[in-house]
Formats: structure tokens, sequence, C-alpha cells
């Protein structure tokens, strides 16, 4: 319809982020649109030579105090807020003198990557935006008139628009440009309440935001009939979210939780003390063992369930390199994400077209602190990301026999480990690989039970004549709150046992492993994983 087209005849543009800024103003000039622009915007438009109106000649007032205040005033806020065919607000601008602004270019003070750069907290608070958040607000409100525009992504769509309709834009891009705007400073201010709420220690405030950008649009979600998206937040987190895809098809869903899930469990393991490999299956991990180098890592993590590996997600602590590429690529993987990848390495997955290969640059820090956020009906919970790390725990023996120091050592490695499976959670292990994990169960003595039968299956699959059970040891996510699931450890062969500790049964327990030679550790430390 005729009255959806809003012609272009003035337009605002302040930018932090200039990228394709003069191509854009130059589009716009030979229009013959006219332009206003604010402080280092104004000086890069007119050195490339195009005529534009400093918004201090518009307004009347010089910008002051180091620019905190430029655009907020009645000449600008008018200019985009007043409804064109409304006759009141129409005198109003006669009166005042103010021109209509119909089209605003802003994107604003880079506070997030202030805040991840780790700039101090001066800095940060002057990279908090307030003029243009208000202006965006202000247009994004008055869209059946004016056009505004918040990131550079957009301007070839403004132009094309302009182009179509000989210098007018339609009502429905101006809608998609206004939602747009209303995200960008949600997201915005999100950000800069969550890092206002770390600063003070406040970890309940009153309101809690969320926000992230638009990394991509999803086939669809958990399931075929569930839409997606994935959306990134201010945090540089190594991961999945800021990993590089050097290759493969788009990452589904699963995809992201999974290899998110693996990731993290391998950044568990230090880089310059061991090579490691975890490969994750349905959020669980199937297989996780350190080596002497990536190759034998996934060869061991590999031989912990070998079945359920096939089509997993297999994450690595170290540089990907060709032995070990090339072992990886021998079975349907989805997904191999690492810190790096040698280019041998690279050429090697290259040659599965399907297979994702993520490189994130790094590992995440397993002790950083962090939001941990789960959505349920009509709200969401938030916790603080689980940062305990067995290495920072005091174990304490409680059972008659003390550990060996190789058994310490298959302690410590499979409570790393337990804390990334579904609780209830046990895990069993043997010279510093995962032998059987047993997930998810809905009581602890299954869970015992499931990794003892994994364990079996992995010997037979080995060709070995007894479980791999047998001189193991076992870890459990939580306590036992009976002896039974301990005592189903015991009959499977294991030797030692990590636990947090603190049943009111602690002493059964306790009891029942001294009766069956076991040696037992409490870490004091829960791992629940829902």
């Amino acid at each position: 319809m005729p009255n959806e087209l809003r012609r272009i005849e003035r337009a605002l543009l302040s930018v932090s982020d200039k990228t394709g800024l003069i191509e854009f103003a130059r589009a716009l000039s030979r229009m013959g649109i006219a332009l206003v622009s604010t402080g280092g915007t104004a000086k890069a438009i007119a050195e490339a030579g195009l005529a534009v109106t400093d918004v201090s000649d518009l307004t009347g007032f010089p910008e002051m105090m180091d620019g905190r205040v430029k655009t907020l005033h009645p000449k600008v806020h008018g200019g985009l807020l007043a409804i064109r065919s409304h006759p009141e607000h129409q005198a109003s601008m006669l009166g005042h003198g103010i021109k209509p602004i119909d089209l605003l270019v802003v994107n604003l003070y880079p506070f997030e990557a202030t805040v991840a750069a780790g700039k101090p907290y001066d800095d940060c608070i002057e990279n908090i935006d307030i003029g243009g958040p208000a202006m965006i607000r202000a247009a994004a409100k008055n869209h059946h008139d004016v056009a505004v525009v918040v990131e550079p992504a957009d301007y070839a769509a403004v132009l094309a628009d302009l182009e179509a309709h000989k210098g007018s834009t339609t009502l429905s891009l101006r809608r998609k440009l206004a939602q747009k705007a209303y995200s960008r400073t949600a997201a915005y201010d999100a950000a800069i309440s969550n890092w206002f709420a770390g600063e003070l220690g406040d970890t309940s405030p009153a309101f809690r935001a969320l926000g992230g950008g638009l990394a991509e649009t999803m086939r669809y979600g958990e399931n075929p009939h569930q839409w997606a998206a994935f959306y990134r937040t201010p945090e540089q987190r190594p991961g999945v979210a800021t990993a590089r895809q050097v290759q493969g098809k788009q990452l589904s869903y699963n995809n992201i939780n999974d290899t998110d899930a693996a990731f993290e469990c391998v950044a568990e393991f230090d880089p310059a003390r061991t090579a490691a490999c975890v490969i994750v299956k349905h959020a669980n991990p199937c297989g996780v063992a350190e080596g002497s180098s990536l190759l034998e890592a996934y060869e061991r993590a590999l031989a912990c369930d070998p079945v359920s590996a096939f089509g997993g997600i297999v994450a690595l602590n170290r540089k990907l390199d060709a032995e070990a590429a090339k072992k990886i690529v021998e079975i349907f993987t989805e997904v191999i994400i690492a810190p790096d990848a040698d280019e041998e390495a690279i050429a090697i997955v290259a040659a599965k077209k399907n297979l994702r290969l993520l490189l994130t640059g790094g590992l995440p820090d397993v002790r950083a602190a962090g939001l941990a956020l789960r959505t349920v009906a009509g709200g969401f919970l938030a916790q603080a990301r689980d940062n305990a790390v067995v290495d920072d725990m005091e174990l304490k023996v409680v059972t008659k026999r003390q550990p060996s120091e190789a058994e310490l050592a298959d302690l410590r490695f499979a409570f790393r480990v337990a804390k990334h499976v579904k609780s209830n959670a046990i895990v069993y292990a043997k010279n510093l690989a995962t032998v059987g994990v047993g997930a998810g169960q809905m009581s602890r003595v299954d869970s015992s039970r499931i990794a003892a039968w994994k364990a079996g299956e992995a010997a037979k699959a080995a060709g070995a004549a007894e479980s791999l059970a047998k001189g193991a040891v076992v870890a459990s996510d939580a306590f036992f709150p009976f002896a039974d699931g301990l005592l189903a450890a015991a009959e499977a062969g294991a030797t030692a046992v990590i636990q947090p500790g603190g049943s009111m049964r602690d002493d059964e327990v306790i009891k029942a492993a001294d009766e069956a030679g076991l040696a037992m550790v409490f870490t004091g430390h829960r791992h629940f994983r829902h």
C-alpha cells in the first residue's frame, strides 16, 4: 500500500563500528539524502568528501562532558519520534524548528568488547552508551515513519529497499529493523547489568537479563518438529560458540550441545601434563583417557565403549596431529573439537566432507566463574558454573586400607570425569582411562551395575578374558545413600572408591568398604549434573 512507503530525506549516522560506513553514506548521498552525524563518524564522512552536518549544528549545542551529551536533545528526539501524520506533532515540529529524521544508523559503544578485553572498571563505565540506545529506541518506536539500523549487516537491505522504491522504505523492512533494534538494546543492557552484578558480587540480582546475538538459524532443534536457533553471549569462553569451523556441514542443535559437553570435560586435563581425549554421545562421556599422545589417548578412550562412540563427538586437549586424525576418521564421527590442528591433520579430516572440525584457539578455564542457566515453565534457573576441581580438594581416606599411588591417580581421574556425567553417575577407571560409565539412572545402584556391565562389554570387544572392572577404581558423583551401590562395585572387581561423603549412612558404607577390602576416599564435593 502507498501509505506504507516512507521517503528518506535525512539520515543521522553515529557509529562506533565504521565497517562499510563510507560506502553506505556515499550511496545515501547519491540518492539526495542529507547526512547528519556526530564526532568521529562526521569526521570520517567529511574526510571522504561527502557533505555532512554535525549534530552540534543541528541542536545548537556543542558536544560536552567528553561526548556524554551530544544527541540528547529535542531536535534529535523530536525528529525521530514525531508522527508524520499527527497534526499536533507537526505543529510542534514547526513551532520549535525541528526537522524530521527519517533514517537512524547507530551502533553502540563497544561495551561487551571492553569487558571481554579485561579493561578497568572506569573504562567499562565510559563504554556504556546512553545517547545511542535512547535514539535507537525512539526510532524503533516510531518505525511506522522511521527506519533504524543497528549493524552494518543491514546496510545492503536498506539500500536495496531504497533502490526498489525510489528513495523510500517499506513498512515491512522498518518493522524488521525495529525488532532487531529492540533486541540489540536489550542484549546490550543485559551485558551491562550482568557485568554490574558480577562487579558487585551479587549472585541474585532483583532482575536477571539474558542477551545474545544470533549465530545461526538451525534446521531444527532436539527433534525435527522443533525450531531452533543458536545465540552467542558476550562471554569469550573457548568452546563451540567461539570456535572456528574449518569444515563440515552445519552443526545441529544436538551437535552443539554434545560438543560443548565434550570440550568442557576435556578441559579438565592440563595439556602441559598429558594428552587427553573425551568421546561424548548424547551429552555423556562414553570414553575418556589420558595418553602420551593424542593417538594413544583416543585409542584408550575408544576402547571403553566403541559401540557408543560411533557417531559421537571427539574432544582433544591438544593440537590435532595427523597421527590422531588418521585414527579418528576410521569410524563415523560427527564432530572433532580441539584447540588447534596442523595442516596435515586438517587435510586428513577434509577427506570426510561431512565431518565437522572445530578449532577453538585454547581450552576453557575450568576454575573460572560463570553462569549456568536452565529454563523451566514460567521462568529459568540460574546458578554458578560447577568450577570445583578435584585437584583443589582435600581428599580424606575413610577406610582402613589406604589407596596406592596408582589408585589415587585413577581416583582423581575418575572423579574428574564423573563431574561431566549425568547423575546418577558412576565411573570405572583404570590406568587413567575410563573402562565403564553408568549415567543418568534413577538409582545409584543401577548406574553402578550398568557401568560394571559396560566394563564387561568393553573387555569382550578387546578380547580380554575378564571384565575391565577388575582392579579398577570407581567414582560416584554423589554419596552412596546405601551400601548396595558400593557393594555392586566391589562385586565387579573394583579396588578403590572416591565419593563426596555426607550420607546419614556413611558409617554403614565405610564398614561395607572395609569388609570388602576397598580403599575409599571422600572429597567433600558433590557433582550432580542434571
